[in-house]
């Protein structure tokens, strides 16, 4: 049996429910999204995974395309698909571990013509914090299924190491060699200062160029970012104790440095909210007081492992990303939930709604949430990036393979608890 034929016979069950009220179809073809169409097996073993109507592979989109996929690896054809994914990923940040975005092989393709110009195999060489942390979060999930060592090959342990020197250097990232200038496009797209972004000081963080919407940083230290490098060097610490003491030591010391300089300098006092995270800051005093749709986000930081969902601290900080305070929460007449400034304004995305639902206990809420992921998909029986609250009709990314996953695992996730039936029945 092959992979899909594999998922698709392990989904049946929360399929069958889904069924009862009329959703059966759509709950399929959004969790078979990525292995029907975005996923490519190569004759090495590894897997290629593209976003959907862009032909590269995201670091971050490919880790969270296969993450529902998981939980179905006691398949040998399901396990060695995740396996090669890992392998691949490894690969790619042995390239070029600054990009976020990479080809199918050196093809010289590019979205734009950037500064530096890339290698043949880089995509996009915008460099994100949770580009480095999302294949160290896959491995680690495969890892704990089944075995530590299947994961560490050779091109694995280079990558481990390189993630390590890059989060290390970039705490210094007045001396980085790496910058990025993007000609005659919006101030998103290109970093300011030549290219090396808004002046930081030094604070135990590392910087980061980007988001992950592929939108600049305003400030370079971004909280929720930095949060998932903590949370990733301690995985990685708990991979190299096999076999390199050295790079366990470091990846632990610099995880503690990050996170004295988040508590030191990425909390804010705000006046509706108390003690909240801040999203970015830049070690001189400024804060950017906002969430973004994008994962890792603020409201993401359970989802991710980072937190427990009834942290005091994540609390008040999810109350200020889900209200007006945060100004890319929006609301319309047929949906709320936070966008981005990646999309137009006014738009809400379905990865975060559905980042909404995971991130919570409360049925009525998961209810609410999926009542509006279920009537908001424009006729096609599939999510998307961001749409108009209003007018669902109007939408970004018709195939988004990433949000599909996300509503697949979130469906999923309600059927593991023994409560999908119950929660449909509140919508119906």
């Amino acid at each position: 049996m092959n992979a899909r034929d594999a998922i698709e016979k392990k989904i049946a069950s929360a399929k069958e429910i889904m069924e009862k009220y009329g959703y059966g179809n759509m709950f399929s073809k959004c969790f078979m999204n990525t292995v029907e169409t975005t996923l490519t097996a190569e004759e090495d073993g590894t897997a290629f995974v593209i976003t959907g109507d862009i032909p590269a592979m995201w670091l971050r989109d490919s880790t969270l395309q296969v993450m529902h996929y998981m939980r179905f690896t006691d398949d040998e054809s399901v396990r060695a698909l995740l396996r090669g994914l890992i392998e691949k990923q490894a690969q790619m940040i042995n390239l070029d571990p600054y990009a976020n975005s990479y080809n199918h092989g050196d093809t010289g393709a590019h979205w734009t013509i950037d500064l530096p110009e890339p290698s043949g195999w880089v995509w996009e060489q915008k460099y994100e914090i949770d580009s480095l942390c999302f294949p160290v979060m896959l491995a680690e999930a495969y890892a704990k299924k089944h075995s530590r060592e299947e994961v560490l090959t050779d091109d694995f342990k280079r990558a481990l190491r390189t993630i390590v020197k890059v989060f290390r250097t970039e705490q210094h990232h007045e001396s980085s060699p790496y910058w990025f200038v993007r000609e005659n496009c919006p101030p998103s797209d290109t970093l300011s200062h030549g290219g090396k972004g808004a002046p930081v000081d030094y604070t135990g963080m590392t910087w980061s160029g980007f988001r992950p919407s592929d939108d600049a940083c305003k400030y370079g230290y971004l909280i929720p970012s930095e949060l998932f490098a903590v949370l990733t060097l301690k995985r990685i610490t708990w991979f190299a104790e096999l076999f390199d003491e050295e790079l366990a030591a470091a990846a632990l010391e610099t995880a503690d440095e990050i996170r004295n300089g988040i508590y030191a300098y990425g909390l804010v006092q705000h006046p509706n909210h108390g003690m909240i995270y801040a999203y970015e800051t830049d070690g001189l005093g400024h804060y950017n007081l906002m969430d973004d749709a994008n994962v890792p986000s603020l409201l993401s930081l359970p989802y991710l492992g980072i937190c427990e969902k009834d942290d005091a601290l994540y609390l008040r900080t999810r109350n200020f990303v889900l209200s007006d305070d945060n100004r890319y929460f929006y609301a319309g007449s047929k949906a709320k939930g936070v966008g981005s400034p990646h999309t137009p304004a006014g738009y809400v995305w379905h990865i975060a709604l559905c980042v909404e639902a995971m991130t919570t206990d409360d049925e009525d809420e998961i209810a609410r949430i999926l009542k509006t992921l279920l009537h908001t998909h424009a006729g096609t029986e599939f999510m998307h990036e961001g749409f108009d609250p209003n007018e669902p009709e109007k939408f970004t990314r018709e195939w988004f393979a990433w949000a599909n996953s996300m509503f697949g695992e979130m469906v999923y996730r309600l059927y593991e608890k023994g409560i999908l039936d119950q929660v449909m029945a509140k919508i119906n």
